[in-house]
This record gives C-alpha cells, sequence and structure tokens, in this order.
C-alpha cells in the first residue's frame, strides 16, 4: 500500500471533542450511570443477582452472553478485511505495530499490573488480560481525530482482529501462567489453560467475527461500500455502546456487594490502567518517529497500539472467572479509563504535529466521509 496523506485539514485541539458524537463523547458518563444502574438493580429487587445466575452456561450468564455478542458485533463488521492484500507494501509499519501490540503492549500491563496490584490477584490477572486485547474498535474514532492514516489504520486493524484468534490463548497462558513461575511470582493460584481461554475466544471473538465479515462481504457485494460504509455501518454502530452499557449495567447488579465492601478497588484498578495507556503512547509514537513514518502513520501506530479492545477483555474475564470476579470488574473498569484519557492524547498527537511535523506537506482536501456522529465504539 502506498503512501497516503489524511484526507482533511487538522482539527483545532479545541475542535476535537466537539467532532465526537455524543455517545462517544460522553462515554464515560454512560458507564457510569450503567454502573449506577446496575447497583441499584441489585440492591432494590430481591434475589435479582440469584435469577441472573439462575440463566448460565458454564460461568457466563445467558443475558450477559447476549449483551457480549451484541457489542462485538458492529466492532467486527466495520473492520476492512479486504485491506489485507494488501501487506506486502507495507512490512516496516506492519512489524512495528507487531511488536508493539503483540511484545511490548503486553509485557508493559504485566509489569503495571504487577507493580501496583501484587496484593490483588484478581484485578491483576484482569489487567493483564486487558492488555492482551489489542484494539479493533475505538482506534478508528482515534485516528480519525488524530488525523492520521485511514488506510492503514484499516489494514492494521484487520490484521489485529485475525492475530488475537490465533495468539490470544496462547498469550493468556504464557502471562498468566508461565511467566510468573518463570520470575518466581506467586500467582497465588490465578493461573489459567490455553483451552480456558481459547474457548471463550472462539466463542465471543470468533463468533462475531465470522459474522461481522460476511455481513461486510454480503452487504459491500450487494449494495456497494458507499452504502455499506455511509448508510448501514451508522445504524448498527450504536449496538455496540448499548451492549457495552446492558453488560456493564448486569455486571454491576451481581458485583455491588463487592464494591460495596472494598470501593476504593475502582480507583486502584484506574491508576495502572492510566500509566499504561500513558506509556505506551509515548512509546509507539517515539518509535514511529525513529522509523521515519511520518506524522500520518506515525499517529496511526500510536494509536493502535495505546488502545485496547475492552470488549474481548470482558468477554474473557466473564467466560474463564464470571460475572462476578474482579477479573470482570476490571475489564469494565477499562473503558471508564481509556476513553477520556484516549481523547486527551489525541490532543497531544495533534500538539507533536505542529512541533515535531512542522515541515511535513499539509492534508489534502477529499470528498466528505459519514460523519463521526455516526460512529460508535
Amino acid at each position: 500500500m502506498t503512501s497516503t496523506s489524511s484526507p482533511h485539514r487538522a482539527p483545532a485541539a479545541e475542535a476535537v471533542a466537539g467532532r465526537l458524537s455524543t455517545l462517544d463523547r460522553f462515554l464515560p458518563l454512560w458507564i457510569a450511570v450503567a454502573m449506577a444502574v446496575g447497583l441499584g438493580l441489585g440492591a432494590l429487587i430481591p434475589g435479582f443477582d440469584d435469577a441472573l445466575e439462575a440463566l448460565q452456561i458454564g460461568t457466563v450468564s445467558l443475558p450477559i452472553a447476549l449483551g457480549l455478542l451484541l457489542m462485538m458485533y458492529p466492532v467486527l463488521a466495520k473492520v476492512r478485511y479486504e485491506e489485507l492484500g494488501r501487506l506486502r507494501g507495507e512490512r516496516r509499519l506492519i512489524v512495528s505495530s507487531l511488536v508493539l501490540n503483540w511484545i511490548v503492549g503486553p509485557l508493559l500491563m504485566f509489569a503495571v499490573a504487577w507493580i501496583f496490584l501484587a496484593d490483588q490477584p484478581e484485578y491483576r490477572t484482569g489487567l493483564i488480560v486487558v492488555g492482551l486485547a489489542r484494539c479493533i474498535a475505538m482506534v478508528l474514532i482515534w485516528t480519525e481525530l488524530a488525523c492520521a492514516d485511514r488506510e492503514a489504520t484499516a489494514l492494521l486493524v484487520a490484521i489485529n482482529s485475525l492475530f488475537q484468534i490465533v495468539a490470544y490463548s496462547l498469550l493468556g497462558w504464557f502471562y498468566l501462567t508461565a511467566l510468573p513461575d518463570l520470575l518466581g511470582l506467586d500467582a497465588q493460584g490465578f493461573e489459567v489453560s490455553m483451552w480456558e481461554v481459547a474457548r471463550t475466544v472462539l466463542i465471543f471473538l470468533g463468533i462475531p467475527l465470522l459474522a461481522g465479515w460476511l455481513t461486510r462481504v454480503v452487504g459491500v457485494r450487494r449494495r456497494g461500500a458507499d452504502w455499506y460504509e455511509q448508510r448501514f455501518l451508522p445504524r448498527i454502530g450504536p449496538l455496540a455502546l448499548y451492549g457495552l452499557l446492558f453488560t456493564i449495567a448486569l455486571l454491576f447488579a451481581l458485583q455491588g456487594d463487592a464494591i460495596a465492601d472494598a470501593p476504593l478497588d475502582v480507583a486502584r484498578i484506574a491508576l495502572p490502567l492510566l500509566v499504561y495507556f500513558t506509556l505506551m503512547f509515548a512509546l509507539s509514537f517515539l518509535a514511529g518517529v525513529r522509523l521515519g513514518l511520518g506524522y500520518e502513520r506515525t499517529a496511526t501506530l500510536a494509536f493502535t497500539a495505546a488502545s485496547n479492545n475492552f470488549e474481548l477483555a470482558i468477554a474473557v474475564a466473564i467466560g474463564v472467572w464470571g460475572a462476578t470476579s474482579g477479573q470482570a470488574l476490571a475489564g469494565v473498569v477499562g473503558p471508564l479509563i481509556e476513553v477520556p484519557v484516549l481523547v486527551a492524547l489525541v490532543y497531544v498527537a495533534l500538539w507533536m504535529r505542529r512541533r515535531w511535523f512542522a515541515d511535513a506537506p499539509a492534508p489534502h482536501d477529499a470528498p466528505a466521509r459519514p460523519q463521526l456522529a455516526k460512529e460508535t465504539t
């Protein structure tokens, strides 16, 4: 794939938040409301948690499973799988992204999780699960706002989508079981088999991935790419957010007692996440600068590496450890922290563009694309 400039002018910093849809701009607020609704349901309706647990297969409640699949499908229907055909001309970008996403990112999350939560094995494990779930969703929004390379972003998202199917279970076993044993760390009994993780990934990533791919192939073939991108995707996009909020409300209905007993745990989970997102973005952006990728590709590399697929992380935590686990709570806190941090990093990226890439050619104008106000998680 040949290098392309971002097809729009860089927005002024003060306009970044305004280009997000109402749903995306206030996502932390909606998550907080969903948490409060869940806690209220658990406290006000006797036996609500027991009713949820009764509708259960293995460790996963059927209503929660529905929410998980609902929030994954629109995300995977957005992936441009056809971009995989352009692999040959992008070796440097692809190799850099794979190294950052699948070596540096998981290692960094493993480190901050053990540093900040050494005495909390469930939360620590949940954060490591978040670190292994590389972003395939909202990164499309962050790179759009930061005037990054759209085509390169689509390529990396497609690669990460497929790579997670193959690599996630192996890396989950390595970081949760093998590496702590190798380093002599006391995992306090929180070990996991590759099959447990693989089964959950195949269900909650494999099924919506197949559905998303089929939807895209059939939709583009029958109605054309413009209809699919500009009409169909904006219609189904909000379903991902609704599924996420529905799942969070149910999780907090189940988690109410645990949260009431330790209300500061959310803050303890949030701190290492804040450190992780900031460091990961800085390392990735500097890597792009050192590799001479130019601003658009550097921003693409940084945001795809710094973002995480919290939908998959929540699904894995629930599928392996259950909805009432600390791992599931840690997964839910992920998007609560990620969204405002990544919005702030958009401002940082645009500032660094003016400071470090002053001689770069200005991006040219292009035909209007679907409004960001129509895009969601």
